[in-house]
């Protein structure tokens, strides 16, 4: 029976093989596998909306593009012959921030959301990944390798006013934004395994939240601030969890206990914050289920065979749908469906590795 480390191996394998082992990131664990479309910033009624993805240019390289939420209107952004991902809406819905390995290793830009406009933000021999915009869309922040080892840093929108967050001899990992911008949470291995940490937005107050010696990664606050949710493998197989900012009332939300090797993962809430999408393979092959913010009423949404990756869901700003990700038919494309999983419809036809968005974080909306 495979061990709980060679599962998080399987998990981490699935993120830097598909995406960073292109881009030369380190192998360490990601929130996102193979990664989920990203909708832009646009409330309303029914099917709306922008979404953003990488995806095969035909040529075997990752680039930008978006389109419509209906499918229509697909137009691909980035155009070199290196590897771009976790493009990342600012807040406003006007730009897009994402990385590219065009410089030889992974440097973050920022770019007009029909592609022009486009500004290298970092300029440095290492690794910059993960752009994540604050709140106010002022900020973003990102994790990068330039002291060996990846440490999070802030800087303005235009590049300038670095800041060095972080500052120990351990990797810290996937920044996320608290919704009125005051702090940060990521994850860090300094203690020999990960945890969950957070910090004030300028790197003071640091506060580890989870303490024991598994692995606790992938921070997602929930829209009113008030919970953070993650995975864990505390248990024996990867669950989701969620916690109080200040570490306390931890709460096991998904419970396959005495089930080998699942594996719940990538936790998405509702613009509402009513309830959780998720991706997971207690079925037997992953598919995409929905519980309630508590835990309860976990439902499934998508049912395929075995070898089939339905991945990373993400709500709609209205709430009303889920676009994700699936191997399906192959490569992997983008799919949207109701928020009950009924009318599922798939919106990209790439080749290659097909079309997917590693570690964006989603911009929640409330109704």
């Amino acid at each position: 029976m495979p061990t709980r480390i060679s599962i998080f191996r399987l998990l981490s394998t699935l993120a830097v093989g598909l995406f960073f082992g292109a881009c030369g990131e380190p192998a360490a664990p990601v929130r996102s596998a193979v990664g989920g479309p990203l909708f832009s910033n646009v409330p309303g009624a029914g099917l709306n909306g922008t979404i953003t993805f990488s995806g095969d240019d035909g040529n075997g390289n990752s680039e930008i593009s978006i389109m419509n939420a209906d499918g229509t209107g697909l137009t691909q952004l980035t155009h070199s012959p290196f590897n771009g991902g976790n493009p990342n809406w600012s807040p406003d819905g006007q730009h897009i921030a994402f990385h590219s390995t065009r410089d030889g290793v992974g440097q973050i830009f920022v770019m007009n959301v029909d592609g022009t406009g486009l500004i290298q933000l970092t300029h440095n021999a290492f690794n910059n990944f993960a752009p994540a915009w604050s709140p106010d869309g002022q900020h973003i922040a990102f994790h990068s390798t330039r002291d060996g080892v990846g440490q999070i840093f802030v800087m303005n929108v235009d590049g300038t006013g670095l800041i060095q967050l972080t500052h120990n001899a351990f990797n810290n990992f996937a920044p996320a934004w608290s919704p009125n911008g005051q702090q940060i949470a990521f994850y860090s291995d300094r203690d020999g395994d990960n945890e969950i940490f957070t910090m004030d937005a300028d790197g003071t107050g640091e506060t580890q939240l989870t303490h024991n010696t598994f692995n606790d990664y992938g921070p997602v606050w929930s829209p009113d601030g008030k919970q953070i949710t993650f995975n864990s493998d505390r248990n024996g197989s990867f669950a989701i969890f969620t916690m109080h900012p200040d570490g306390t009332g931890v709460t096991q939300l998904t419970n396959t206990a005495g089930v080998a090797n699942v594996v719940d993962i990538d936790p998405a809430w509702s613009p509402d914050g009513r309830e959780l999408a998720f991706s997971s393979n207690r079925d037997g092959d992953f598919e995409i289920f929905v519980m309630n913010a508590n835990g309860t009423a976990v439902t499934a949404l998508t049912h395929h065979g075995a070898g089939v990756f339905d991945g990373f869901p993400r709500w709609s700003p209205n709430g009303t749908h889920l676009a994700f990700h699936s191997n399906r038919d192959g490569a992997f494309q983008i799919f949207v469906m109701n928020a009950d999983g009924t009318g599922v419809t798939q919106l990209t036809h790439a080749g290659g590795f097909g079309d997917f968005v590693p570690e964006w974080e989603m911009r929640i909306v409330p109704r």
